[in-house]
């Protein structure tokens, strides 16, 4: 078995943890995958995004499929697209700034705020430079939206990096109950969060009846 130390987090972990963190650690722990026409659309939308490369827009340059990593956090993974605009103001001449796609709407939660502020974090300590901004670009929506990397974006983040962390090193996979978004998760036919979440209630009700009870 891998030092724990030694073990470092995807980016697209993230995600998945702040979805539900069942279904990270079934993905990113128990290694399983299943494909749905939602994540069939995403994976050909990210096929097209993801071949490596560059080209020059006005006022910047674009790289796609752009490796990051991050030591201090362990973290690594690939952005969508990393534009590099001119900035006199940084040491470099140029700030990084990424864009993460995604297929369908903006979401409720910060998942994607947060797998991008992550991105940034990586950035950061690849040039040296500060990273304030990046971009979700909303397929279904067909318009980009800014995100500022501000300290509670970044706590969260942070957090965020942890508990992955935690979760494979403890080969853990959580118990939830069954939620809505369970109905938009490919993998709920192998989660099986109605069973799995009455075995941890079973589980309770027998531990609780063999406690000592206090005089």
């Amino acid at each position: 078995m891998s030092d724990a130390r030694e073990t470092w987090v995807a980016l697209s972990a993230l995600q998945h943890l702040l979805f539900c963190e069942r279904q990270a650690a079934l993905i990113h722990v128990e290694q399983l995958w299943r494909e749905d026409v939602n994540t069939a659309l995403g994976r050909l939308l990210h096929e097209r995004v993801d071949l490596p490369g560059h080209d020059a827009r006005p006022g910047c340059r674009v790289e796609r499929a752009v490796r990051l990593g991050c030591s201090r956090l362990r973290v690594s993974g690939r952005a969508d697209l990393v534009e590099y605009h001119p900035d006199p103001a940084s040491p470099m001449g140029w700030r990084p700034y990424p864009v993460e796609v995604k297929r369908g709407r903006r979401k409720s939660h910060d998942a994607d705020a947060v797998q991008l502020c992550a991105q940034a974090l990586c950035l950061e300590e690849m040039h040296g430079v500060e990273v304030p901004e990046g971009a979700l670009f909303h397929g279904a929506e067909h318009r980009r939206r800014a995100v500022l990397f501000d300290a509670r974006l970044r706590a969260r983040t942070e957090e965020a990096i942890a508990r992955m962390h935690e979760l494979l090193a403890r080969r853990c996979v959580p118990v939830v109950p069954r939620a809505p978004k369970c109905a938009a998760c490919s993998l709920e036919p192998m989660c099986l969060p109605q069973v799995t979440a009455g075995q941890r209630s079973v589980s309770e009700h027998l531990r609780r009846m063999v406690e000592p009870v206090d005089p």
